[in-house]
């Protein structure tokens, strides 16, 4: 049993899906006093995210998204709303950031519809639990159920920038208690803006974007990650996934050393698998497609550096081992980030609507039918006869 979250209620549902010569279709019982209640339809982008993240069977197109989509400015002429600075937010008028807000959501809203994409990360700003709350209401009295939406959802620890790198190593080496109490801190307090989330309604899952590792490896050995990573990405994802939240976990770089811990923390997909870390979509199918959705591995360096040839390659690469069995949705190894040439964003998406379609399941083999035992031979009939030139009919023979 699922459930399903709507902005002011709630509703319990059985859901099974089914497939058809026309593709992957849901059928599902909706329980408001009509048990019989039933519904057919044709999966939505957010059905089919869902799905996908689920692992389970689809037809027609691969799902894709991305995490944050920031040529705007080149596409539809309007400044990202990651990119904006809104210092005197609270000195606006309600009416000015109410304009603010209707433009932001439609930025989001028109960029997947544009190019296709089932999920929209939010990136709300101002970043406020209330904003957040306006911006998925918005988003959703717009466009529905059709797309699944997500936000940041992280608390972990991450890479540190430079300038904290040696003060987190010393603190590991002679604080690590401190470490630990400021790990399940962060935990605590994201776990309570997000219940307060799940509450409001509207928001469907969580990306956890805590980068954790260079292109060579983890910022921490396996051994220090399993200490001070992994118990609290762990309960983490547990506490969302209880909520009600599909989970998605990203990070950049080689994540081969920890892809296990990674995996046994339990979030429905991981995101990136960075062919520039050396992370190969084929070998993370191979050893751990039956427990997770796998997400990106079209690689983001040669979109900017590589040849039309390399980037189309990449693509056909990811879709061809990402592909087999389900759990696979289709995206760039990071971001479409700024100062990516547009063009080679749309070269990618042309691979992925040629080559990214799961053909329709086999039909069932047909079965004969028992014969039906001969009738009997009817007795002749009379036939009625009508007389020119009366109403009157009269029998005739056969």
């Amino acid at each position: 049993m699922i459930r399903r979250r709507n902005r002011k209620r709630t509703e319990l549902t059985t859901e099974y899906t089914e497939h058809t010569e026309r593709g992957l279709f849901r059928v599902f019982g909706v329980f408001r006093g009509d048990i019989g209640a039933t519904a057919f339809m044709k999966l939505t982008p957010r059905e089919r995210f869902i799905a996908a993240l689920e692992r389970r069977p689809l037809t027609g197109r691969v799902p894709h998204f991305e995490l944050v989509f920031f040529l705007t400015m080149e596409a539809f002429g309007k400044v990202h709303p990651a990119h904006r600075h809104y210092d005197q937010w609270a000195q606006m008028s309600e009416t000015e950031r109410r304009l603010h807000r209707e433009e932001m959501a439609g930025i989001y809203i028109a960029t997947a519809e544009r190019y296709e994409h089932d999920a929209i990360f939010l990136h709300p700003n101002p970043g406020s639990l209330d904003e957040t709350m306006r911006l998925i209401d918005l988003v959703r009295e717009k466009t529905g159920d059709r797309y699944f939406l997500m936000i940041h959802g992280d608390a972990t620890y991450g890479l540190p920038n430079g300038d904290e790198m040696m003060e987190f190593c010393n603190k590991i080496a002679e604080t690590p208690d401190k470490l630990h109490e400021d790990a399940a801190r962060w935990v605590d307090g994201a776990l309570e803006n997000q219940e307060k989330l799940a509450r409001h309604g509207g928001l469907d899952g969580l990306a956890l974007c805590s980068d954790y590792c260079f292109n060579t490896g983890p910022f921490l050995s396996p051994a220090q990650f399993g200490e001070f990573v992994t118990p609290y990405l762990k309960r983490l994802i547990q506490a969302q996934r209880q909520m009600g939240f599909h989970v998605i976990k990203h990070t950049d770089g080689n994540i081969m050393p920890i892809l296990d811990q990674l995996v046994e923390c339990n979030p429905h997909a991981l995101h990136s698998l960075d062919p520039q870390g050396g992370v190969d979509i084929a070998e993370v199918k191979r050893l751990y497609g039956d427990r997770v959705c796998l997400i990106g591995n079209v690689n983001c360096g040669l979109m900017d550096t590589g040849t039309d040839e390399e980037v189309i390659e990449s693509a056909r690469y990811a879709l061809r081992h990402g592909m087999p069995g389900g759990g696979y949705i289709f995206s760039t190894s990071n971001c479409v980030y700024t100062g990516m040439r547009l063009r080679r964003y749309e070269l990618i998406l042309d691979v992925w609507r040629r080559e990214g379609n799961y053909g329709a399941p086999a039909k069932a083999p047909k079965t004969t039918k028992p014969k039906k035992p001969a009738k009997r031979a009817a007795k002749p009939v009379k036939r009625v006869k009508r007389v020119a030139g009366r109403g009157k009919e009269k029998p005739g023979r056969r």
